[in-house]
């Protein structure tokens, strides 16, 4: 209701309903599609972070720091989770800076798009595309190396 009022408050009312619904759809599209990726990556990555209730944790944090979160029983499982930490971190490393800058606020710090937009100084949508590059690449990238997610 307020993106119609802000945006559209000066449109005839007849025509208010239609925009109001195309706004509500837009909405939760937008919604879906940025929990989906995020419960991707958040998931991928906390399932090296252990079981800890901490919520307000940083995800690159428990990568960067060994000691921390859940660490496999046996050596061989522990070898494999750091490999496939460095990976991780490696591929995100390769990213291009606006699309890792991009990736990195809007699902680690989880900024909104208009924030994240304002933060890097650039338009809505150039967020969202960095994004949507960022994504396919790492999942392309870990792919390859074979992890699945």
């Amino acid at each position: 209701m307020l993106r119609l009022a802000e945006k559209y408050g000066h449109k005839p009312p007849e025509e208010l309903p239609m925009l109001f619904q195309r706004i509500l759809q837009n909405a939760i599209r937008d919604h879906m599609r940025r929990s989906r990726v995020r419960n991707l990556w958040v998931t991928l990555l906390s399932a090296f972070g252990g079981n800890n209730e901490e919520t307000d944790r940083d995800p690159l944090e428990s990568i960067a720091a060994e000691d921390t979160g859940y660490l496999p029983s046996n050596p061989q499982g522990q070898l494999e989770q750091s490999q496939i930490l460095g990976t991780i971190e490696r591929e995100i490393e390769k990213l291009p800076a606006r699309q890792r800058e991009a990736f990195l606020m809007r699902y680690w710090e989880e900024m909104d798009i208009a924030e994240t937009a304002a933060a890097m100084g650039c338009s809505e949508g150039s967020v969202k595309t960095h994004c949507s590059r960022a994504t396919h690449t790492l999942t392309a990238a870990l792919r390859a190396k074979g992890i699945e997610l």
